[in-house]
This record gives C-alpha cells, sequence and structure tokens, in this order.
C-alpha cells in the first residue's frame, strides 16, 4: 500500500490571532485557509481536507465554498472534507454541492462523511441528537444510492421517499470518491465496508497501533463479503517548525487553549505539559522536526497499512505565519523523508 502513499493536511478553519495577540476576524480565517491551500498544491500535497463546524473558534460552515474558492487557485491537489456532518444534512444537496466541486475543479473533488465530534449542528438544522445513529444509518444508506448516478427510487423512515428521481450534476467521469470518516468504533467500520467505502480513522490521541485491530476488521469483514479492500487513512494533529524544541514551544499554548477550551464543554480537566509531551512522544500528537514527525508517521503508516496520511495542520489561535511555515515544511521536507523512509 505505501507505494502508492498520498499525503494530505486538514484544517477546521481554527479562529487565529495576529502579532498581537488579537483572534482575527472569521472571514480572514477564511481567506488564510485558502492561502494555505494554494502553497499545499505549490508543495505536491496531494489532498487538503476542511471540517465543518458550527461554532464560533472554527471558521469553516460551508467547507464546499470554500474548496471551490480554492480549486480556482490550484491545479492538481485533491479538495474534500474533513468531515461533512451528513446526519444533520441533506444527502441530495451535500451530493449535489461536491459533483458541483467536481466540475468546477476538474475532477479533483471528494467528501468525508461523518456523524461530526460536535453536536452544534442538530439544534440548528433542527434535528434530534436522540436520533443521532438513525440519521447517520438512513443517510448514508441514501448517499450510496446516489453514487451510482442513476435514477433513485428509495425509502426510508425519516424523509419523503423518492421514485425514479434523477439528481443533477451528475459527476463527469467516473464516482465522487467517498471516504467514511470514523472516530473508534466497530460498528462504523463494518458500516463502511457494507457500504464499500474507504475508511478515514480520525486517531487524535492515544498510541496509533490501538487502531490496528479496526484495521484488522475492515479487512476481514471484505474477505468475508469476497470484494477487495478499499483504501484506509488517518487523519491526526501535528506541527512542523525546524526544530523539535521549537515546534514544542510554538504550538503548546495554543494546543493547550484549544484542548481546554473543547474539553470544558466535555467535562476534561485542563491539559497539562505533561500529557502534552506524552502525546508528542507516544501518541498521536506529531509535532517536531521534519525527520522527528516524518519518522513517527512512517511507523503510523507501516503500523496500520494505510495509504493516506492526512496532518490536522491548525491548532487553536496558532498563528498563520506558522501554519505556513509548518506546511512548507511538511510539503518540502517531511513528505519526501517519509518515502525514503518506506522505500
Amino acid at each position: 500500500m505505501t507505494s502508492h502513499l498520498e499525503f494530505g493536511l486538514d484544517t477546521f478553519g481554527d479562529i487565529t490571532r495576529d502579532a498581537d495577540g488579537t483572534l482575527l476576524p472569521q472571514a480572514q480565517v477564511i481567506r488564510d485557509v485558502v492561502d494555505e491551500a494554494v502553497l499545499a498544491d505549490e508543495l505536491g500535497i496531494d489532498f487538503i481536507g476542511l471540517g465543518e463546524h458550527h461554532r464560533a473558534d472554527f471558521a469553516i460552515s460551508a467547507p464546499e465554498v470554500v474548496l471551490a474558492a480554492i480549486a480556482t487557485r490550484t491545479k492538481r491537489i485533491r479538495l474534500g472534507s474533513a468531515v461533512t456532518v451528513l446526519s444533520s444534512d441533506d444527502p441530495i444537496r451535500v451530493f449535489q454541492r461536491f459533483a458541483t466541486l467536481d466540475a468546477v475543479s476538474n475532477g479533483r473533488a471528494e467528501v468525508i462523511l461523518g456523524r461530526g465530534s460536535f453536536t452544534e449542528s442538530f439544534p440548528l438544522f433542527g434535528f434530534d441528537l436522540r436520533q443521532y445513529e438513525e440519521l447517520f444509518e438512513e443517510k448514508l444508506d441514501l448517499f450510496a444510492e446516489l453514487l451510482k448516478q442513476e435514477p433513485v427510487t428509495w425509502q426510508g423512515k425519516l424523509r419523503a421517499p423518492l421514485t425514479n428521481q434523477l439528481v443533477v450534476p451528475g459527476v463527469e467521469h467516473g464516482t465522487l470518491k467517498t471516504w467514511i470518516g470514523v472516530g473508534g468504533s466497530p460498528e462504523s467500520v463494518v458500516r463502511a465496508v457494507h457500504f464499500d467505502l474507504p475508511l478515514m480513522l480520525a486517531i487524535i490521541g492515544g498510541d496509533p497501533k490501538r487502531f490496528a485491530p479496526y484495521v484488522e476488521l475492515y479487512h476481514r469483514a471484505y474477505q468475508q463479503i469476497g470484494r477487495p479492500v478499499r483504501p484506509i487513512g488517518v487523519h491526526s494533529p501535528g506541527y512542523v517548525a525546524d526544530t523539535d524544541a521549537q515546534a514544542r514551544e510554538e504550538l503548546w499554548p495554543d494546543y493547550k487553549a484549544m484542548r481546554d477550551r473543547i474539553g470544558k464543554e466535555r467535562g476534561w480537566p485542563p491539559m497539562g505539559r505533561d500529557e502534552f509531551v506524552q502525546e508528542a512522544d507516544h501518541g498521536s500528537l506529531y509535532v517536531g522536526a521534519p525527520e522527528t514527525v516524518a519518522r513517527k508517521i512512517a511507523a503510523t503508516v507501516k503500523a496500520l497499512g494505510v495509504s493516506r496520511f492526512q496532518l490536522k495542520y491548525s491548532a487553536g489561535p496558532l498563528p498563520h505565519g506558522k501554519l505556513m511555515r509548518s506546511i512548507e515544511l511538511y510539503g518540502s521536507k517531511v513528505v519526501p523523508m517519509v518515502r525514503d523512509m518506506l522505500g
């Protein structure tokens, strides 16, 4: 698998600060994200993923719109979500928006569908959180039908049925590349196999090797249905600087700010420096000089046999200039090193 290894970058459009420490307006952050993606394209990075959120600390609520803007300024980088919260959206509209993005970008669109680890979109769009599982299952079932690009006849419990319904625009060539984003439940892995879709593992804490059983389950489930296994990817946070010490010192305060803000909502204690160091040394935080980050990515790719690694490069209010430098080092140093390490 590693011979076809792809490298991506993900961001949620975290609200960043300027040199004085003032938080930037969301509009400026969105424009900065477009510039970050342009740099990634120039460096030959394979994929840029934008997460969908509906809260003040992340600027991107409409990934496809920002991705369309990126499409007009880039040539080869693939463009996708990270993730699209399908449970609180309409599958037909999601398909139409990404098919439109695919047209604008000359076939570079992808979508990563997930349930999302944040729940703000449910009350915002009038969905009942008690139907969290049911909504995703049913909407994914409809989305899988749309991927066939044929008139759709479909019936569920939570929306009106469709009879021989044509959905436009279609995808110009082939099908829309669609991944299932999984946070770590066996049911989600089996669901991805049931719908015959690639798997994107969101590994945001702990030893990445603990996800090996999910990879084995995915392969075993495909074996049982007699189909070739689909690609597996990993999404994890990280930050690259010129030295290990610099990377940790620059990332730590902003990473802690983001982690503590989210943790307060979820009842987690504040993050201590020891926990940060543990994640950097042995967990799923890819922070350090290019060689350090490259070694860690190579180890994860080997352990899990994945065909794509996506680095979530933004972290809380970490400034745009530092993010640009991190992207530059990732594309120019880390990616070639990982390829060399994996032979």
